[in-house]
């Protein structure tokens, strides 16, 4: 038991040797590089175990909180059941919110902070979640506040998809929905995400037409705009929704 014990302290020493020898710049751009490329879960795995790594060896853990905070919602989105992705966006809450106790004034944590938030509603219902709207909608309208393009018009995407997702009884509105998305696309018009909801919800207001016009509008994007997994993605997504029964036949 000694001896194996010893060897477990010598790996960790060597571990921390290696760590410590890399530096955590190069170990965020690294992350970064396969965030872009995104193409898979390992390679969204792989961008997170960088990014944790850099948190060790940071003096100012910024950057590193809220790009984990980010992964976290890109694994968090891609993971199977109900509990596992509860465990993964509760993750991502904290680094968010640890990002924000940093640096309050940008708008990366907060962000992250809400996106995580919603994802974490999601997955717990719109009812058993209705506590976690203000605090979203404080988020996103600081990120408004600090840098309303972020993520191509991110803060009004989501805002657009909360009045869209909430009950008219607790705040939901199509048609603040619709104006926040519409914004959004001023900002990020290749954003298919963005484009996806507009559509859905130009569909719950019977604007059929303009709706038809963002699921296209989809489906002709080029892959390799940005994350080329969530193109491809959303392109299917854009095929089921043009199949609604909804859509008049001309």
């Amino acid at each position: 038991m000694r001896v194996k014990g010893i060897l477990v302290f010598l790996a960790v020493i060597c571990f921390a040797f290696s760590l410590f020898g890399q530096n955590a710049d190069e170990l965020i751009a690294k992350g970064d590089e396969l965030y872009k490329e995104m193409k898979d879960m390992a390679s969204a795995k792989e961008a997170e175990g960088l990014y944790r790594d850099a948190l060790l060896i940071m003096d100012n853990k910024y950057e590193a909180y809220w790009k984990v905070s980010r992964i976290l919602y890109y694994i968090g989105e891609h993971t199977e059941g109900k509990k596992e992705r509860q465990i993964i966006f509760s993750q991502g809450i904290y680094y968010a919110k640890k990002a924000i106790d940093l640096e309050p004034e940008k708008p990366d944590g907060h962000y992250w902070l809400g996106v995580n938030n919603g994802k974490y509603g999601e997955t717990r219902g719109v009812l058993k979640s209705l506590s976690l709207v203000k605090p979203i909608k404080q988020a996103m309208n600081k990120v408004i506040e600090l840098d309303r393009s972020y993520e191509d018009g991110g803060p009004d995407r989501v805002l657009g998809r909360v009045y869209f997702k909430l009950p008219g009884f607790a705040g939901g509105s199509k048609d603040k929905s619709l104006v926040h998305l519409l914004k959004s696309k001023e900002y990020g018009p290749n954003d298919a995400v963005t484009r996806i909801y507009l559509a859905e919800t130009y569909l719950a207001k019977e604007e059929n037409d303009n709706a038809r016009e963002e699921l296209e509008y989809v489906l002709n994007m080029e892959s390799d705009l940005r994350w080329t997994v969530a193109v491809d993605e959303n392109k299917e997504v854009a095929k089921e929704l043009l199949n609604n029964k909804k859509f008049k036949k001309k």
